[in-house]
């Protein structure tokens, strides 16, 4: 328990922690009072982020940086600011936009800064073209960064760029919050694959297990091996009482595995059930593929469904969806994927979804000729009593 056990210092410890977790670099200007709390309630934080999920907590006078090392989430892309997880096009940039800004200037005009990463690219032996689709996907992380508080916009907007190559921009550029995004594992990583292994502190088993628990919308019986199942079903409770202090989490236990549940709905990054055309369908996808279960699923099975659904609903859901069944498809697909409500196999070999063979769709990629598209067990929980009408959401069970 917190060393102060009054409930005010119990509450905002738990709200902290909550937002740290959701927002690992929080920004005094973006969150003042959250900030003032961290900053007030620094050490015990740090101790439970230390001491129970193996992560390490920096503050200093403006920035609050969690470093979560320990597991690696199998889907946890960067959102554009319209939501679209990162292109690889946005990701290349991305790394060479902070490699070229992390040592300064402080101030660096739109121009100058083309300039420092076309030179970063061709160190690395890469070749920018000056093309529409790259100044959109620049526009997009400069702005993904000034969302963050890494820049932020001094005179004219970056926008323009993406429609005139002429357009310029004055930024102001926060290198010392730059230097804080790289977790310790990438230090010494020589390859993609080492960093993995260096950041998936598997060894360290219940931190390892209460990391999966609080990143992961659920973890499977699968995930885990013999011991590491045995273990964590002995010391369920103490797991429980952790999470909740912490998170206000609730664990659910059953044979397939467990979920942490959120009772108040906010901790998750993407919030299921909801509305709209992409919520609306993702239950109906839920409830197609459980009416025929025994079927195999490929991508353009599912491509054909979301399409007859899309033809039905019409009138409810956005004519751009409607009209373009294939990226309604991804977008429904994407998103029982990072529920972890479904995933790719190869043939009836199940493959570990944080895979690229298994789960290519990730930013957006489609999978292979052979892919079959499984339903894993949570998805159970959103299947609906009765078909949604008129547009209205179906009533959900609590717990899947």
């Amino acid at each position: 328990m917190p060393s102060d056990s009054r409930p005010q210092t119990a509450f905002e410890l738990q709200l902290c922690a909550r937002h740290l977790v959701q927002q690992p670099l929080t920004c005094m200007e973006h969150d003042p009072e959250i900030f003032r709390m961290v900053r007030r309630h620094e050490g015990e934080l740090d101790r439970w982020f230390t001491q129970r999920l193996g992560y390490r907590l920096h503050v200093n006078a403006d920035t609050a940086r969690l470093f979560k090392d320990g597991c690696v989430p199998r889907r946890r892309p960067l959102l554009t600011a319209t939501l679209r997880p990162f292109h690889q096009l946005e990701y290349v940039l991305l790394a060479l936009v902070l490699g070229a800004t992390v040592a300064g200037p402080d101030v660096v005009s739109l121009r100058d800064l083309i300039e420092r990463v076309r030179s970063a690219a061709t160190e690395a032996g890469m070749f920018l073209e000056d093309s529409p689709t790259m100044r959109r996907a620049l526009v997009s992380v400069l702005q993904w960064m000034i969302g963050r508080g890494l820049a932020t916009e001094l005179h004219e907007r970056i926008e323009a760029y993406a429609g005139d190559e002429s357009a310029d921009a004055v930024l102001k550029i926060r290198a010392d919050r730059i230097a804080l995004l790289p977790l310790p594992a990438l230090a010494g990583a020589e390859s993609a694959q080492s960093l993995l292994i260096r950041a998936e502190r598997r060894s360290a088993m219940r931190q390892w297990m209460r990391c999966r628990l609080v990143e992961e919308p659920v973890l499977y019986r699968s995930d885990l091996s013999d011991t590491e199942w045995s273990e964590l079903r002995r010391r369920l409770g103490e797991e429980e009482r952790l999470l909740e202090e912490m998170f206000g989490l609730a664990l659910e236990a059953r044979a397939e595995g467990i979920a942490a549940i959120d009772p108040s709905g906010t901790l998750a990054e993407r919030r299921f059930p909801t509305g709209g055309t992409i919520g609306h369908a993702t239950l109906l996808v839920i409830a197609r593929l459980d009416e025929e279960r025994e079927r195999s699923w490929h991508w353009n099975d599912m491509v054909r469904v979301v399409s007859e659904l899309a033809e039905n609903q019409r009138r409810r859901w956005a004519g751009d969806m409607v009209d373009a069944p294939e990226r309604l498809a991804r977008r429904v697909l994407d998103l029982m994927l990072e529920l972890r409500l479904a995933e790719w196999t190869r043939g009836t070999d199940s493959a570990d979804p944080s895979s690229g063979d298994a789960d290519a769709a990730i930013g957006g990629d489609l999978p292979g000729e052979h892919s079959v598209f499984n339903m894993l067990p949570a998805a159970a929980r959103f299947l609906p009593a009765r078909m949604p009408d008129a547009g209205q959401l179906p009533m959900q069970e609590a717990l899947w």
